[in-house]
């Protein structure tokens, strides 16, 4: 059972949004388009319509006609100490997190279609060329789904606040939540990736997994009670507190963006020369030292602040996978798909739960608890376009 502090009624107030939804059909290249930076601005992306072609047609398919939660602190010692040396300019640098800001934001070069990349790809094959086993593994199961947003639902973006989801995409998600129940998991606050999705049939887990909410509708809840869980509640002054200290402390360092995600705080370096990181690094753990209940770790080219509270993306889809009446069922095929090393929490529960697939959306290869991989958010779309005209070739023959 949930604890009773995690779980409790409470009417949504989330505004619903009815949009068209047609029919999922083939992809023509021509059709094919992603809205990048702007949402009246649509541009084509031809290298992945190609790529998504030849995927189409090497793995043409007959489906493709043409828990308890304890709350529990994390010790600081077990994250990254700082090591200090002094350049000739006399400034200390942090090179263990410069190196470590520099591990978790790979850059893309020839390397992709290295020896390496060929050996990775071995190991976590492509989900789309692997879709037949992956349906066959869900055959008489709930197949339940969970998706990061950045870099998995919309591509990454310099500007974070203009990560906009492609309209065909949010058409793909709509549809797969119409038989799947179907779960937002971001690092973003719930309220700002809401707002990108507008899908009010979701389950949204907004800043890793420490803000939940259920969907309005009850259709794939086998309980009556909405959804909610916060298991950092309790932090929330002192993250609005921190947040404004950070803004103050980054103000000098050119293109450093701290954004405001509630239960976590995400310091940008996206835009940020690289000969910056270090006193940026060093601003945003002077900070911290005030503030021992929180703790900083590294995404994709951003610093994080999040509370010592033991909560990620993984406890977030064991409370999820719980609340819908599968914590210990062996009916249900879970398959996260994300981008993100904070994904990786995702991944490892999935692993340890021996059931359900992680994907992770990569060109590069990394280090992953993922089975399988994709490529961009393109072939996340397509990827949720095949499950959904799986699952309606097996209604149809029943």
């Amino acid at each position: 059972m949930l604890p009773p502090n995690l779980l409790i009624n409470s009417p949504s107030n989330i505004p619903i949004l009815h949009l068209p939804h047609p029919s999922p059909r083939p992809l023509s290249i021509s059709s094919i388009f992603f809205q990048m930076t702007n949402p009246n601005v649509v541009v084509s992306d031809t290298q992945s319509a190609i790529a998504m072609a030849i995927t189409a047609a090497v793995n043409n398919s007959p489906l493709f006609p043409p828990s308890p939660y304890n709350i529990t602190l994390f010790s600081r010692n077990k994250f990254p100490k700082s090591i200090e040396t002094t350049a000739t300019a006399g400034v200390g640098k942090n090179i263990a997190w410069v190196e470590a800001m520099r591990a978790s934001s790979p850059t893309r070069n020839s390397s992709e279609n290295s020896e390496e990349k060929k050996n990775w790809i071995m190991k976590h094959p492509s989900a789309l060329g692997m879709f037949e086993d992956i349906m066959s593994a869900a055959k008489m199961k709930q197949v339940v789904i969970f998706l990061d947003y950045d870099g998995t639902l919309s591509p990454i973006v310099q500007n974070p606040d203009q990560a906009y989801m492609a309209p065909e995409m949010r058409e793909a998600v709509k549809n797969v939540a119409k038989y799947f129940p179907t779960a937002i998991v971001s690092g973003r606050c719930r309220s700002k990736v809401y707002n990108f999705v507008r899908l009010s049939e979701l389950y949204y887990a907004g800043s890793h997994g420490m803000d939940i909410k259920g969907p309005s509708s009850r259709k794939h809840q086998k309980r009556n009670q909405n959804v909610l869980c916060q298991p950092a509640k309790e932090f929330l002054p002192m993250m609005a507190k921190v947040y404004e200290i950070l803004l103050e402390k980054t103000e000098g360092i050119a293109g450093a963006n701290v954004e405001n995600n509630k239960f976590c705080l995400s310091v940008h370096f996206r835009c940020v020369e690289e000969q910056s990181w270090g006193d940026l690094a060093d601003r945003v753990k002077s900070v911290l030292k005030d503030y021992p209940k929180l703790r900083l770790t590294q995404g994709r080219k951003v610093l994080e602040i999040r509370p010592t509270v033991k909560w990620d993306k993984g406890n977030a889809i064991e409370f999820l996978l719980e609340s819908l009446g599968y914590a210990n069922s062996k009916d249900v095929l879970p398959i996260y798909i994300g981008d993100d090393r904070t994904d990786e929490d995702a991944f490892r529960v999935l692993k340890k739960r021996g059931q359900g697939f992680g994907i992770l959306v990569s060109k590069i290869p990394k280090e992953t608890d993922a089975i399988y991989s994709l490529q961009e958010p393109f072939e996340v779309m397509y990827f949720l376009q095949r499950l959904v005209t799986w699952k309606r070739l097996i209604m149809r023959n029943h």
